[in-house]
């Protein structure tokens, strides 16, 4: 197998791997906040024992500022995962992830605003066809704003998401030097401590065995073996093929919900996600100059091009 079908082989399974979140964090019965905290206690066990086996501690390549940046980026990429998985529960795992997956626009718009980075008119105008699509995805009618309902509640969460994503992204980016494995290993960690006040211990009292291995699925398979295969793939693949394949994710989160709890998304809702997927694509090839890991071996891929891809292809 060539280098390129295997890092093709590697995302896509990654890809799969992540479209099936939203049924390990469904299944799992917890509430979202003890969902994350579960999941980054056994998401660090399985980074942890890999970045070890590798013997990638030793010269790690942190500075006190790297570091700074990796523990703030794990504050937004934690509560990020919060607000994603409440808004399974108020919407659905379809319109939730769809509505999430405008996470690149808000890197674009952020990069903007806060480090006046270059915002052209054709970037303007694909975010603005990215929203309308996001206006048709949601299903929010004029309704929904008067009754106050949980639906409306969850379109915002996702989009509080994404926007936690970006600031998440742009923080990380600012990271060389680092391997992204270290950096994602430290964004866990910091979500230990930060999610333990918020953790109901006495409801998770009398999880059964069947919804712990839900929970130990999130960090080991979703948080462990997905994180690994992404950044393996993204040392192989030219950014043009990581952004098509990024789309597999909500392919694959939508089938899931559509085949396991019967749930799928209208037909004017589903107008609205070409719309999303070809603004996605314009935005994210137009940044690969700066952006494209291919040309960075596996062992040398500066932090600031790997975990950016990795949150642009899955943010999940």
């Amino acid at each position: 197998m060539t280098s390129d079908r295997k890092g093709i082989a590697q995302l896509t399974t990654a890809m799969i791997l992540s479209g099936t979140l939203g049924v390990f964090v469904v299944e799992s019965g917890a509430s979202p906040f003890d969902v994350v905290f579960f999941r980054v206690v056994f998401g660090a066990l399985a980074l942890g024992t890999y970045v070890l086996s590798r013997g990638w501690l030793r010269d790690h390549g942190f500075t006190p500022r790297t570091l700074g940046l990796a523990v703030l980026g794990g504050v937004f990429i934690v509560f990020n995962w919060v607000f994603l998985f409440e808004s399974y529960e108020n919407t659905s795992i379809s319109v939730a992830t769809v509505v999430y997956h405008t996470q690149p626009f808000y890197v674009v718009l952020l990069g903007a605003l806060l480090f006046r980075e270059r915002l052209t008119a054709a970037k303007a105008g694909w975010i603005g066809l990215a929203f309308a699509g996001l206006v048709l995805v949601s299903g929010v009618t004029p309704g929904d704003f008067t009754s106050g309902g949980t639906y409306l509640l969850g379109v915002g969460q996702a989009l509080l998401a994404a926007l936690l994503y970006g600031l998440s992204t742009l923080v990380t980016k600012r990271i060389t030097g680092v391997r992204p494995h270290l950096i994602a290993l430290v964004q866990v960690l910091v979500g230990i401590p930060l999610l333990l006040p918020f953790a109901d211990f006495g409801a998770m009292s009398g999880t059964s065995a069947g919804d712990w291995g839900w929970l130990v699925g999130l960090g080991f398979i979703h948080t462990g073996l997905m994180y690994v295969l992404m950044y393996a793939a993204y040392a192989r693949l030219p950014l043009s093929k990581i952004a098509v394949l990024a789309f597999v994710y909500p392919a694959v989160a939508m089938g899931m919900d559509w085949a396991v709890y019967g749930h799928h998304i209208g037909l004017v809702q589903a107008l609205g996600v070409p719309l999303i997927v070809l603004a996605s694509l314009k935005v994210t090839l137009a940044r690969t100059p700066a952006s494209a890991p291919a040309p960075r071996t596996a062992a040398h891929a500066p932090a600031a091009a790997s975990p950016t891809a990795t949150r642009a292809a899955s943010g999940a």
